[in-house]
């Protein structure tokens, strides 16, 4: 059930066709191009990303070939000659892909992809690589502010029949897990890899016994060992509750009631919640866990843990799922340069009067720095491919808009964060498991400054370019606007 047994190549927007015949019929038809795949704010105004859905951009260009079907459906379109379907025939990746790891924390503005590939096929990738990062990279980072919200409590994934369809589903409970989430009500994501699946009951199983106590009994009865009751289905204080709390003691042993919990999907969380640990602990359930949900966010989680709510775990749905709040990433794919015959690379801008639409030309490497003192990120640095920094040296970061803002890192280490997925057309990279990308995410926040994470009017993170590549692209804008 990998993306690359299903038959996506025809997954692309058909002005890459349009475009491929052109150069394949062009002088510009072996010409190796690079792009870079960038976002340009982070969603819900915070001041960062989490990276996500690298994995199936190497499972989608692996698996790329062009059927008969495909080629038959090209011809009628009657615009594509059959020299360049013959090409398509036989179609293969054959280019060089650098990417930033998933779970690594990223910023506006700098590649977390680039792709080194003959025009066409640079191009014919665009499409798919935009799509699975937009998607993952933007529930990643939810999940992420979600998860930072519940202050260590458990949060679990509750949203697949709110998603935008199967693979938002899939692919969303998979994010979320990257993100920090502990689990996820999707079944399949937990068989496709291994996100831990869970689920307990819905209203409907109150409903369809003849008493909400034999509704809980039943239940106690078959899922002794960890069971959660829904007790919000008709009153939860006056009905829900205290038949939760007669099915515990009645049908759990003294152990098993150690790890029993009840569940709210309605009404005030933090005014029941309160209501509800008084009354466990007063009927000596003072292991029995609290668990919420109903349309929360972060915001509205970390509200209610300010307003003393008692909760111990959290299910949230749909406005993580989709990100609702923005639901758009706004990744893009942007020609940074070309290169020759003989190996020389051009350097290309793309300039708009939106100043933010500007892009920053060349052949990069991206570089975070980090304090030897306090073992916190400070900040990013693109550099031009061939630029040397000695780590042994001090170095001047300065803003690339305020030039006039300058910090000397000194005592520091350099990591660089872009590293080779496909040399040649064959990839090199081992995908970790997605237990270990949650990991690597979770070190990677715990790398990042608290004023980085605030969710209001975060820390703005430096992405500076090297005075090499300041210049090359000032230099570059005066000749395009003479």
């Amino acid at each position: 059930m990998k993306i690359s047994e299903r038959h996506l190549t025809m997954l692309f927007d058909f002005y890459e066709l349009t475009m491929g015949r052109g150069y394949f019929n062009s002088e510009i038809k072996n010409k190796i191009a690079y792009f870079d795949v960038f976002f340009r704010k982070v969603p819900d105004g915070g001041g960062y990303a989490i990276c996500a859905g690298l994995e199936q951009i190497i499972e989608y260009i692996k698996s790329i070939k062009f059927e008969k079907e495909d080629i038959d459906y090209l011809r009628s379109k009657g615009i594509f000659d059959e020299e360049f379907l013959n090409y398509l025939s036989t179609f293969k990746f054959t280019g060089d892909i650098w990417a930033v790891p998933e779970g690594t924390v990223v910023f506006p503005n700098e590649p977390i992809m680039t792709v080194r590939a003959p025009a066409i096929e640079a191009q014919f990738i665009e499409t798919f690589v935009l799509l699975i990062f937009n998607h993952q990279c933007l529930v990643a980072t939810k999940a992420s502010r979600i998860v930072r919200a519940a202050q260590g409590r458990a949060v679990s994934e509750f949203g697949s029949r709110r998603a935008h369809g199967p693979d938002a589903a899939i692919y969303g409970a998979r994010a979320s897990y990257i993100g920090g989430c502990n689990s996820t009500a999707c079944t399949l994501s937990d068989i496709m890899f291994g996100v831990p699946a869970g689920g307990t009951m819905a209203h409907s199983w109150v409903q369809m016994f003849d008493t909400e106590y034999e509704a809980f009994k039943t239940y106690c009865q078959l899922y002794p060992k960890s069971p959660t009751l829904l007790i919000d289905t008709y009153n939860v204080l006056e009905s829900g509750l205290p038949n939760a709390i007669k099915a515990f003691t009645e049908v759990l042993s003294e152990e098993e009631r150690k790890n029993c919990a009840v569940r709210l999907d309605s009404g005030d969380i933090t005014y029941l919640t309160k209501k509800i640990r008084k009354r466990l602990d007063n009927a000596g359930l003072t292991g029995c866990r609290i668990t919420v949900s109903n349309s929360l966010d972060e915001y509205i989680i970390r509200d209610i843990i300010m307003q003393g709510a008692c909760v111990d775990a959290f299910g949230v749905g749909e406005r993580m799922i989709t990100s609702k709040s923005e639901p758009v990433f706004g990744c893009v794919y942007k020609l940074a340069a070309v290169e020759n015959d003989e190996g020389k690379i051009t350097p290309k801008i793309k300039i708009s009067e939106n100043i933010v639409k500007i892009t920053t030309p060349d052949f990069k490497k991206l570089y975070r720095f980090y304090s030897k003192d306090t073992g916190k990120a400070e900040a990013d640095l693109l550099t031009i491919h061939d630029e040397v920094i000695n780590k042994d040296e001090p170095y001047e970061l300065f803003d690339p808009v305020h030039v006039w803002k300058r910090k000397t890192m000194e005592n520091y280490e350099l990591r660089e964060l872009l590293v080779p997925i496909f040399v040649k057309g064959e990839c090199v990279y081992n995908s970790p498991s997605v237990k270990e990308i949650r990991d690597n995410c979770k070190r990677e926040l715990e790398s990042m400054w608290d004023e980085v994470l605030r969710f209001e009017n975060p820390h703005n993170y430096y992405v500076d370019l090297s005075q090499r590549l300041w210049d090359e692209k000032h230099e570059l804008l005066k000749k395009r606007n003479r």
